[in-house]
């Protein structure tokens, strides 16, 4: 490649000195459009067409192809720099990081760096990495774990290396996580939603793009979605919601169908779209105990948490594109009883049963070593996070069968009997082991004692007999036949 250094195509006085250059910003940067596509760009087609001419297709049906912003406005490097290396005369590197996409998207690099997706590779240490890393894992591949890449670095991001000529590492690329680590300091991957090299919005709309991260066992949200009334709509209505439009503003350019991008990143009448998916959510569901998402926020460092009732009034917004405000405060009150009733009954007591549980020694070893660290950490990480999702996104079926369900069933015939097996060892063992144990066993029996739980140990009141014997009854009256009954 020869021609220009990089160096010109950077300069904001070089490209307005260009003439019939139009430039669209909202502030430095924004929107740019070349007169004409680079030499460097224009030699990079003539091999790529030859060697990967699906990519220069894509890149056709590009915005980008139509500003003529080619393959060196995003992948050129200079020398010395991390990841850069020499390729036909040029320097470039191989991975588009967020600090490149800026140059021209400022404010949605901004939005996506201040989210929960720019954090997503710093989950080394949690529990889910054990699984990944020891568990399931070892460190056969390039010194870790081949699950760790191939499974949650996918989603989350790997930590970008390169090797000495410059090229991504085979155990941190191919790799669009969504809170990548990049060479220059950047967090993300744009592609991880805008895919190469299309960069299609259109597509980035789509319930499936969120699909390839947010499904499965501990999060499914779009099973949710698909048995949601939203997810219904869509399917029935996807050829009438203009999903190509530049312009997508709901209850404007469509009133059916809602994406997940309509509810948490796209444009309603009165405001515009977000990159922080976290804008207009009010509840952090991932932990033990669900908080509210400004207080996570908080812990995770990001800049300038915006108050949790703020967000809740951005979704509320949203909602009232299509429905009535009654509709949008009747589903919160709704959601908001799922989340303390799965909070107060089960997380809470439950936690507290486990950590007693760990201080006493009564389950110790590694992570996963002991079966009542398997049972916790289903009950919250699968089966709690699927029911609190499941009321977020008014699936009832996650909510309950999938959800809150497994919960209660997991609780009193695994982790209740669990529990109190270790404390009966712990007793047996005499001395301050015994002591501590006891002190456990206090609080397991109190939390079997209250309220939510008595009627496991046949302390439910007469009254409350009473009047669950009363339903059975007049259900079995409706529906119940007899083994003599004729039709």
């Amino acid at each position: 490649m020869q021609g220009k250094p990089f160096e010109a195509f950077l300069s904001l006085t070089s490209l307005l000195s260009c003439a019939g250059l139009l430039v669209a910003t909202v502030s430095l940067a924004g929107p740019v459009f070349y007169p004409k596509l680079s030499d460097e760009s224009a030699a990079c087609n003539e091999c790529h067409k030859q060697q990967s001419p699906a990519i220069v297709q894509q890149w056709g049906e590009s915005k980008h192809y139509r500003g003529n912003v080619g393959c060196f406005e995003c992948h050129a490097s200079k020398a010395g720099e991390p990841g850069a290396y020499e390729h036909n005369g040029a320097f470039i590197h191989t991975i588009v990081t967020p600090r490149d996409c800026a140059r021209c998207h400022e404010r949605e690099v901004a939005e996506t760096e201040a989210s929960h997706h720019a954090k997503g590779a710093e989950i080394l240490g949690s529990l889910d990495n054990t699984l990944a890393e020891v568990v399931e894992g070892n460190t056969a591949f390039f010194g870790g774990s081949a699950l760790l890449v191939n499974g949650c670095q996918q989603c989350h991001g790997a930590t970008v290396k390169v090797d000495a000529k410059g090229r991504p590492t085979p155990d941190t690329w191919p790799n669009t996580g969504i809170g990548r680590i990049n060479l220059d300091g950047s967090r993300g991957s744009c592609s991880a939603c805008h895919q190469r090299h299309t960069f299609s919005a259109a597509q980035a709309r789509r319930p499936e793009n969120c699909g390839k991260c947010h499904l499965g066992p501990d999060h499914p949200q779009k099973e949710i979605y698909d048995e949601s009334k939203h997810g219904i709509s869509f399917m029935a209505n996807a050829g009438r919601i203009n999903i190509d439009n530049p312009k997508w503003v709901v209850g404007e350019d469509y009133s059916v169908g809602p994406t997940c991008a309509t509810c948490h990143l796209s444009a309603t009448p009165t405001q515009g779209v977000t990159h922080n998916v976290g804008d207009r959510i009010s509840w952090n569901n991932r932990p033990e105990v669900s908080i509210r998402t400004d207080l996570a926020d908080a812990k995770l460092g990001l800049a300038n948490p915006i108050p949790w009732e703020k967000r809740r009034s951005a979704m509320k917004d949203v909602c009232t594109s299509c429905h009535g405000p009654a509709f949008a405060d009747s589903f919160y009150q709704q959601y908001d009883g799922l989340v303390e009733l799965y909070n107060e009954k089960f997380a809470k007591p439950g936690k507290a049963i486990f950590e007693g549980l760990k201080k006493a020694h009564l389950a110790d070893g590694e992570p996963f070593a002991n079966r009542i660290d398997w049972t916790w950490y289903e009950i919250w990480h699968h089966q709690g996070r699927r029911a609190r999702h499941g009321a977020s996104m008014q699936g009832p079926d996650y909510t309950h069968w999938h959800g809150l369900f497994e919960v209660g069933k997991a609780f009193y015939s695994e982790f209740i009997p669990e529990a109190q097996d270790l404390v009966a060892k712990g007793i047996a063992a005499g001395g301050e082991k015994a002591k501590a144990a006891q002190e456990v066993g206090a609080l397991i029996q109190a939390t079997l004692e209250s309220d939510n739980h008595k009627w496991f140990i046949g302390k439910m009141t007469p009254e409350e007999k009473a009047r669950r014997a009363k339903q059975r009854e007049e259900f079995a009256k409706r529906y119940v036949m007899k083994a003599d009954a004729k039709p």
